[in-house]
């Protein structure tokens, strides 16, 4: 039996402009922004749902590359969508790119954000 140490809260992303990337991933799960103090970190609200995403403001900001490894993802965000293709309309339609590499179509897509963050649609 395992004890825990610390409840999960949220996931972030640096980004050039947070207000800009929270309101697409905003679109993506219908949580909107939350208030704020300054532009340097947004968070999406999720109405006390649990974790949710962040996004924080990084001068000289340079987007991942994968699947190479110069300047590796290290991390991505999966969201469940029962139809792959009809949430795949919606991402491009949002400003998301689809990658060129697409390991398991079936199952996953992967997309680049506005800023070029790797993150992937999964078949629920």
């Amino acid at each position: 039996m395992s004890t825990r140490i610390a409840t999960f809260a949220l996931f972030a992303l640096d980004c050039p402009d947070p207000l800009e990337l929270a309101r697409f991933y905003s679109a993506v799960t219908g949580w909107p922004p939350a208030p704020q103090d300054h532009d340097e970190w947004v968070q999406l609200d999720t109405g006390g749902a649990g974790a949710t995403l962040a996004f924080q403001k990084v001068d000289g900001f340079r987007a991942p590359e994968w699947p190479g490894q110069e300047h590796p993802q290290q991390a991505h965000p999966d969201f469940d969508v029962p139809d792959l293709d009809e949430g795949e309309r919606a991402l491009l339609a949002l400003g998301a790119r689809k990658h060129d590499v697409q390991p398991m179509p079936d199952n996953f897509r992967v997309y680049l954000d506005p800023v070029g963050h790797p993150f992937c649609l999964v078949k629920a």
